[in-house]
C-alpha cells in the first residue's frame, strides 16, 4: 500500500478538493493508495472540505488534532499509517500532482530505490524547479534501466545536495517507509528547516535514491509557513532566526566536511546581516521590537548582534 500524507491547514475552503483529486487521478498506480488527511485545527475543516466533493477513487481517512504545524501533522499521518504501508508519499494540502507520479514513483522504488523525489513547478511558475535553481543537472545523473524516461539514479552525496543547495520539493517525496519506519520529523524546528533536515537524516543513513526529471507537481496558493516573511514584514526576524538556527543544528547533527563548514559559515554571514539590518532598521523608524524573539535569538546567536555596527555604518554612508 501507499499512504499519502496531507498535513491540512487552510482558511479558504476548495483548495484541499484540489489535492485530493490529483490523487484520485493517479493512473497505473500497481497497489492500493490510502489517504491520510491530517486536519491541524484548520479553520475551514478536513471534513467539510471532502463532503463538498463526495466520494473520491482512493480511500480518505481523516485524523484530527490541535494544532501544531505541519511536521507535527506529517508526523501523526506517520504514526497512522496502516501496517500495509509499504510506501510513503507527502502531499500539502495547496499542491497538486501529476497523474503518473505515483506510478513512476513505485516503478523508481521497486527498482531497488529507497527514495524518491522529482522535479517540480513552484508557485506561479512554468519552468521547473530544478533548472530554475541550477543546483541538479539530470544528465549527470543516469536513467534507471527498465524503466520510463527520466527517472534517475541520483550520483553523489545527497547530504551534500542539501546543504549546499536544496532541490527537494516535499510535496514530491516518496520514500520506503519499511526501511525507515522510525524516522520522524522534529517539530521543535518548525519553519527551521524540518524538512530539510528529515532527508539529511535518510541521506545520512546511505539511502540509494531515485529522481525525476519529469515535473510532477504544481505548488499551489494556500497558507504557507512563509507567507508574509518578506523583508520589512513581522516575521522576517523570526523567520532569519530560523534560518540560523537551522544552519547551526546541521553542523551539530551531521558530519560536515570542511568545505561544507565554510558554505555554512557564508549562509551565517549572510543571514547575520540581514538579521542586523531588519534589527537596525525596526530602531530607526521605532518600530515595536520583538524583545522575547531577541532574547531568544541572543541565546542562540549572540554573534548576530556584532552585525550592528556595520549595518549602521552601512545605512550612514548610503544617506551621504
Amino acid at each position: 500500500m501507499i499512504t499519502v500524507i496531507i498535513p491540512y491547514y487552510q482558511n479558504r475552503p476548495g483548495i484541499l478538493t484540489k489535492a485530493l483529486k490529483s490523487i484520485a487521478a493517479q493512473k497505473s498506480v500497481p497497489m492500493p493508495v490510502h489517504v491520510l488527511v491530517i486536519d491541524d485545527a484548520s479553520p475551514v475543516s478536513a471534513e467539510s472540505e471532502l463532503k463538498s466533493i463526495g466520494a473520491l477513487d482512493s480511500r480518505v481517512e481523516i485524523v484530527s488534532q490541535p494544532n501544531g504545524g505541519p511536521g507535527a501533522a506529517r508526523n501523526t499521518g506517520l504514526d497512522h499509517a496502516p501496517a500495509e504501508t509499504r510506501y510513503i508519499a507527502f502531499l500539502d494540502s495547496d499542491d497538486e500532482w501529476s497523474n503518473d507520479h505515483l506510478s513512476r514513483a513505485v516503478q523508481a522504488l521497486d527498482a531497488g530505490y529507497e527514495f524518491y523525489f522529482t522535479d517540480h513547478y513552484q508557485l506561479n511558475s512554468t519552468v521547473g524547479a530544478f533548472a530554475r535553481a541550477g543546483r541538479i543537472q539530470p544528465s549527470l545523473h543516469p536513467e534507471i534501466p527498465g524503466t520510463q524516461p527520466g527517472l534517475h539514479a541520483y550520483q553523489g552525496d545527497l547530504l551534500d545536495q542539501i546543504i549546499r543547495g536544496n532541490v527537494i520539493g516535499t510535496s514530491t517525496v516518496v520514500y520506503d517507509f519499511l526501511r525507515f519506519p522510525k524516522n520522524r520529523f522534529k517539530v521543535e524546528f518548525t519553519n527551521a528547516g524540518e524538512d530539510y533536515l528529515f532527508w539529511m537524516d535518510i541521506a545520512h543513513s546511505g539511502a540509494k535514491v531515485a529522481f525525476s526529471s519529469q515535473c510532477e507537481a504544481h505548488y499551489g496558493s494556500g497558507v504557507n509557513v512563509y507567507a508574509g516573511t518578506g523583508w520589512g514584514s513581522e516575521k522576517h526576524l523570526l523567520r532569519v532566526h530560523n534560518e540560523i538556527k537551522y544552519k547551526k543544528l546541521t553542523c551539530k547533527l551531521f558530519p560536515v566536511t570542511e568545505p561544507q563548514r565554510a558554505h555554512i559559515k557564508n549562509n551565517l554571514d549572510t543571514l547575520r546581516t540581514s538579521f542586523a539590518q531588519d534589527l537596525l532598521h525596526r530602531i530607526m523608524h521605532r518600530k515595536k521590537l520583538p524583545l522575547g524573539l531577541l532574547k531568544d535569538h541572543f541565546q542562540l546567536d549572540p554573534l548576530s548582534f556584532s552585525y550592528l555596527p556595520k549595518a549602521l555604518g552601512n545605512a550612514i554612508f548610503k544617506r551621504k
